[in-house]
């Protein structure tokens, strides 16, 4: 009786297995997928933004200036050796007088004027031959007015002295009949204004009155240096110049190397076309030293970008790049240098602007060294309605301090490249980008979130 109870005991039991194994498997939901990598970046981002010292809020500029009246907190990044500590954000001090007044035309424009008038005089035609057999000391006085015929080069060992108040004038022209100033490696440019008298560069037949919206009518002012670039071979070709031109190239491996001065300098209405849709930047500076000084510049209505920077370490203080028609400021291969009191102001007609800052870190490769890591104190940055305050790619790293942005469509845009070790984003994780203590207002109407800032993920 007994064994027929255990054996009863373990047909039951086995009948249990099998009507149990009979029954449908459960179904195992998988988990949720974790977010992506550049999403926790976008996450990360974010927060940083928002942490560091960035705030929405009103510089309420003075009536035609560009001088706040707003309250824009206390929060303040200490400069670097090398540029002024300031108690206040943006280009100019609330309580003082614009750096700009007297010296400049956009102290005209500001208040919705053309730009001041030129007295012109004793024209003289200056050709790259004229320069060529001029010796290695050259000098051009404020009692002429010096018309450039084409392509005029400042060739190695010899320096161009311009005199406080004179007139430089770029006869028309596109391609190969462009005029523009270059100066070499190795040669040097001593412009040095003053408020009363300052340089003025523009196109032939200028006589003030003209409104900065017009581009495009001469080329413009290339400096090109000795200092390190982060393009292989370390040498490049300066846009717009053929490659056969030995004096177009710059680069090198002298950091300290010094081109020259400019101090007080206007340069209105360049940028044009040089072939295949390329036009040439108001100021260019290709490899250019930090022995060069660089002080009170404005650039106005130029067709291409403001100013742009080709590697080099070079400084600068008191920059202005106004109404111009692709970006106010751009940078590449590799540029490291100081700036502080930048004004940028974009024409607000539709389709007239591009970025406030385009900022390359490198081209052949992007992820060559030295790597691109400038540095901007107190910009103030009026954009335009469908323009971009500023874009970070190709590994660019960079910084920008107590500034002001205001009256873009987007605000801060970071590149992040997917599969790829080094990068953008990269330079951020790294500490190599920096955006600290600045103030956004009327981004896309004045939303925040992406408006504000944004890590793009190129596909």
């Amino acid at each position: 009786m007994k064994k027929l109870n255990l054996l009863l005991l373990g047909l039951l039991f086995s009948t249990t297995i099998l009507i149990t194994s009979c029954k449908d498997d459960p179904v195992v939901e998988p988990p949720p997928p974790g977010p992506e990598p550049w999403e926790v970046a976008a996450e990360d981002f974010a927060n940083y933004f928002a942490d560091a010292g960035n705030a929405v809020a009103d510089p309420a500029f003075e009536n035609n200036s560009v001088k706040p009246t707003g309250n824009l907190g206390a929060n303040l990044s200490t400069p670097p050796a090398g540029l002024q500590t300031t108690n206040y954000k943006g280009a100019l001090d609330p309580n003082g007088t614009p750096w700009y007044d007297g010296w400049s035309a956009y102290s005209s424009i500001v208040k919705g004027n053309n730009t001041p008038t030129i007295n012109t005089q004793n024209e003289i035609v200056i050709t790259d031959a004229d320069l060529l057999a001029a010796g290695n000391n050259v000098t051009w006085t404020k009692n002429n007015t010096y018309v450039l015929d084409g392509f005029v080069f400042v060739n190695d060992g010899q320096t161009l002295n311009i005199e406080a108040g004179t007139i430089i004038q770029g006869k028309p022209g596109e391609g190969t009949d462009a005029s523009a100033l270059i100066v070499a490696k190795g040669g040097k440019i001593e412009a040095v204004g003053t408020v009363a008298e300052p340089i003025i560069f523009t196109f032939e037949g200028d006589a003030g009155g003209t409104s900065p919206s017009v581009r495009g009518q001469w080329g413009g002012l290339v400096i090109l240096g000795k200092a390190s670039l982060n393009s292989s071979p370390g040498t490049t070709a300066i846009e717009g110049i053929p490659t056969t031109e030995i004096r177009g190239l710059y680069g090198g491996t002298d950091d300290t190397d010094n081109s020259g001065t400019l101090k007080y300098v206007s340069i209105r209405h360049g940028g044009t076309n040089i072939g295949a849709d390329n036009e040439i930047n108001g100021l260019t500076l290709g490899g250019v030293g930090s022995g060069t000084t660089i002080d009170y510049v404005e650039i106005i209505g130029n067709k291409d970008d403001g100013i742009e920077w080709f590697g080099g370490t070079v400084s600068a203080t008191h920059l202005i790049s106004a109404y111009c028609a692709d970006d106010a400021l751009d940078y590449d291969e590799g540029f490291r240098g100081l700036n502080q009191f930048v004004i940028i102001h974009q024409d607000p007609t539709s389709g007239n602007a591009d970025r406030g800052g385009e900022h390359d870190g490198g081209t052949d490769p992007e992820t060559g060294t030295p790597y691109a890591t400038p540095i901007f104190f107190n910009v103030t940055s009026v954009g335009n309605s469908e323009s971009k305050a500023i874009t970070f790619r190709d590994n660019a790293g960079g910084e920008y301090h107590n500034s002001i942005f205001i009256n873009y469509a987007k605000g801060i845009d970071v590149e992040y490249l997917k599969g790829q070790d080094q990068h953008t984003y990269t330079q951020f994780e790294d500490g190599n980008l920096k955006l600290e203590n600045n103030v956004f207002f009327n981004i896309d109407a004045g939303e925040t979130g992406e408006d504000l800032f944004k890590v793009s993920v190129p596909e």
